[in-house]
Parts: C-alpha cells; structure tokens; sequence
C-alpha cells in the first residue's frame, strides 16, 4: 500500500469526527438552552463517530485521527517517525477542513477565532488525564485483543463527562476549536497549555500501557 491512502484516511477520518464534534456542539445549542443536554448530544454523537471511523478506517491506517495517538505508535516503533509525521500534518489539515465544514453545515462563517477562555490548571489537569486516559484504554484494547473501536467510543463519551474540559484529549483537533465561534471553542492564547498538557498525557499513557501490558516471559 502506498502512503497516500493512509494519508487520506487520516485526513477524511479527523474532518469527519471533529465536524461531528463541533457539529453536534452546534445543533445542541440550537436544539436546547440546557447545556448539560447539550453535553450529551456532544458525547453520544461524538462516541458513535468515533466507533464508525475507527471500524472502517483502522484496516486502512490505523484510524489514529489524533496526532496523540500517532505518538504513542512511534513510540511502539509501529510507525516510522517520517510516517508519523505525515500523519501529523493530514490529521492537523482535516480537523481544519472538518470545522470549516460544520461551520457550512450550520451557516457559520467557515473559520473564525475563538474567545471562549479555557485557562484554568484544573482544565490542563483533565487534558492530562483524558489523553493518558485515552492511549491506556488504546493499547490496553490491542494487548487485550478487544474491540478498539468501541473501548475508544465509550472512553470518549464518559471523557465528556468525568474531565473538567469535557475530554478534547486530540491536538489536532484542539488546534482547530481556536477556529470556531461555537461552544466547543478555544482561545488561542490558551491553546499551548492544552497542547503541552495532552503531549505529556500520551507519555504518561504509553508508559503505562507499556509497563502493565508487557508480555511477561516464562520463569527459568
């Protein structure tokens, strides 16, 4: 298989789910003034995307969609550094490309900067813990030959409610919510918080991943 189909399904994969992220925001707010029915709009519809993607691209490309994951499989050494970093940059282009098309959807201006202040330690905190949590539940997932697509919808889902900032736990797609006008939204100048917070996640999640997932040898 040549480079450009995992490419492409890495850039489809992440606009796809991150227009149902910011989509769903988006209809919710519409739908409700009740921001916590809203959430769950958000959770369910981003939890089933999640599990379709991942089923139908993963044959493909691995269905990572999320430069966190990408890292945590380079670290594996399951994906070469110069793979991973093209991975990077198609899933850092299709989450731009998936807010401009939620915002078409929903008659928005096709990108726009966000204001909505996410600046909290408390915040940065949930971003470690929902992207360690996430790349845990990952390699756990393949070391315990379960189903992925559904282990990583259903994390994803409950992230939205257990995390403090619902669980972006995506650095692609963080880059993009500086991008939208909607309620999934962020400052820029709050973006490199979050980033640093969700790189230090995957280490903290490929870590131990690594150490309670490792094939024990035989005693002597």
């Amino acid at each position: 298989m040549t480079l450009a189909r995992p490419l492409a399904a890495e850039l489809i994969g992440t606009a796809l789910l991150t227009a149902v992220v910011f989509g769903s925001a988006m209809m919710g707010a519409q739908l409700t003034p009740d921001a916590g029915l809203g959430l769950l709009v958000s959770s369910l519809a981003t939890g089933a995307a999640l599990f379709v993607l991942i089923t139908i691209l993963g044959p493909v490309s691995g269905a990572h969609m999320n430069p966190a994951v990408t890292l945590s499989f380079a670290l594996r050494r399951d994906i070469a550094p110069g793979v991973a970093f093209a991975f990077v940059l198609a899933q850092i282009v299709g989450a731009v490309l998936g807010a401009a098309l939620a915002h078409l959807m929903f008659d928005a201006p096709v990108l726009e900067l966000s204001s909505i202040v996410r600046n909290r330690p408390a915040l940065w905190f949930s971003e470690i813990v929902a992207t360690a949590g996430l790349i845990f539940v990952i390699l756990g997932g393949i070391a315990a030959k379960g189903p992925v697509p559904a282990l990583v919808g259903a994390y994803i889902m409950a992230g939205y409610w257990f995390t403090a900032s619902t669980s972006f736990a995506n650095p692609a797609m963080t880059l993009a919510r500086t991008l939208t006008g909607s309620g999934a939204g962020l400052r820029p100048a709050d973006l490199p918080a979050y980033l640093a917070a969700q790189v230090i996640g995957a280490l903290v999640g490929f870590a131990l991943a690594q150490w309670l997932f490792a094939k024990e040898k035989p005693p002597a």
